[in-house]
């Protein structure tokens, strides 16, 4: 199809008042008689589905759908067209999905627009379950769906005598969590689906953020003690996945959990370790699985990873500073053996590497030449072909010229 039937195809949709994205709507459009012929001489045309916005006119794995900027006015002009809210808030979930790093240029606009659009209580329970399911439902949208919900607990302006936006969340997260020790013991599909949830409950207490009455942000309360109770409803039914969830839960959450047990003086840390030294010697579940928890064990005895007490930078040394060589180079000896700054023998084996540059007297890190006309160095290059690299560029070059004239 030229551009001045692609022209004319645009300018018959927008007479009619068909949107321009639906030219696949659209069976047989009569675009004067050399058409006519063409659809006689090949008949299957007349049925043909193909459009100028079909898949193959784009890169793989580009969809048309969702790739599009949601702050586009055009966008917000169909969303008034015919729309429903459920449709415009699953194509922006799935956007997010497909593209995360779109959220902090577009979830301004989208909030204004839920703000415009979400004005009963039923269009907010509708907003919360329809978030609530992609969360816990599509593979890794859990921890993008905390952080969707943490801007919209701020920014969205409802908030009907039911309960504002975080409060119907909190509730609707209640409702799984109830369910708890039923879904600990169920089939593989329920698990599954709890499991999931656990998850997302756990990137919504790190990621939900609560502004006190003198402006502090603090965590939700009520989440940290749900996620004390899910791990004792996991550890319950020591089944292989229950316990993989377990382990998930507590690297994901583990550091932020006791520092704030502790900062109330609790040891429930110190418990959730012993019960999983418990379940490494009495629970039937896989090897696999005791090795996870030991590891985790493994990880807690180390900080969660995390190292404390370093000093400034300006006052840093080896001595206080279990960083300090974290950012230097590394040399290797003439041997091919790797050496750093915190290497005993660095300052000797630095040296030698200094006097091994000297044997090159002629080169700068970055290739230059540096000798000039007449050096001997570069006059005894020879610049005779190998006998066997010669016969092989002229056989390159006569194929080259042979392709070349065909």
């Amino acid at each position: 199809m030229d551009l001045g039937s692609h022209s004319t195809l645009n300018e018959h949709l927008q007479k009619t008042g068909i949107p321009s994205g639906s030219q696949d709507k659209v069976s047989v459009l009569d675009s004067g008689p050399e058409m006519a012929e063409r659809q006689s001489a090949v008949d299957p045309v007349a049925t043909s589905n193909l459009s100028v916005k079909a898949p193959e006119f784009y890169p793989p794995g580009y969809n048309q759908n969702f790739n599009q900027n949601f702050t586009d006015s055009s966008f917000d002009d169909r969303c008034d067209g015919y729309l429903t809210l459920a449709e415009y808030v699953q194509g922006f979930l799935n956007h997010l999905t497909e593209q995360p790093g779109c959220f902090e240029t577009e979830i301004e606009q989208f909030a204004e627009t839920l703000n415009g659009w979400v004005i009963a209580d039923e269009a907010l329970q509708e907003l919360v379950e329809l978030i609530y399911q992609q969360a816990t439902s599509v593979p890794n949208f859990s921890y993008m769906g905390a952080r969707l919900c943490n801007y919209l607990s701020h920014h969205l302006t409802i908030s009907p005598q039911s309960g504002n936006f975080r409060q119907l969340l909190l509730q609707r997260c209640r409702t799984e969590y109830e369910n708890k020790d039923e879904a600990t013991k169920g089939d593989e599909t329920t698990r599954k689906q709890f499991h999931a949830f656990v998850l997302f409950l756990a990137e919504l207490y790190l990621n939900l953020e609560i502004k006190g009455t003198k402006g502090q942000v603090t965590r939700a309360e009520i989440l940290q003690e749900g996620l004390r109770e899910l791990l004792n409803a996991l550890f319950s039914n020591p089944v292989d996945s229950n316990l993989i969830c377990a382990v998930k839960l507590l690297k994901l959450t583990g550091s932020v959990l006791e520092d704030a047990w502790k900062e109330k003086g609790k040891n429930d840390m110190e418990e959730i370790i012993q019960r999983i030294e418990n379940v490494v010697l009495d629970a039937n579940c896989s090897r696999d699985v005791k090795h996870m928890l030991l590891k985790l064990v493994e990880l807690r005895s180390s900080n969660w990873g995390r190292v404390h007490g370093t000093t400034p930078h300006a006052e840093a040394t080896p001595e206080n500073d279990p960083n300090y060589f974290m950012n230097e180079p590394t040399f290797y000896t003439s041997d091919g053996v790797p050496f750093t700054a915190a290497d005993p023998d660095y300052q000797e084996k630095y040296q030698e590497l200094l006097e091994r540059e000297d044997l090159f007297p002629y080169y700068e890190e970055n290739g230059a030449d540096l000798s000039g006309p007449g050096e001997l160095y570069f006059d005894e290059i020879d610049d005779e072909m190998d006998p066997e690299i010669e016969e092989a560029y002229e056989k390159f070059c006569l194929e080259s010229e042979h392709k070349r004239k065909e």
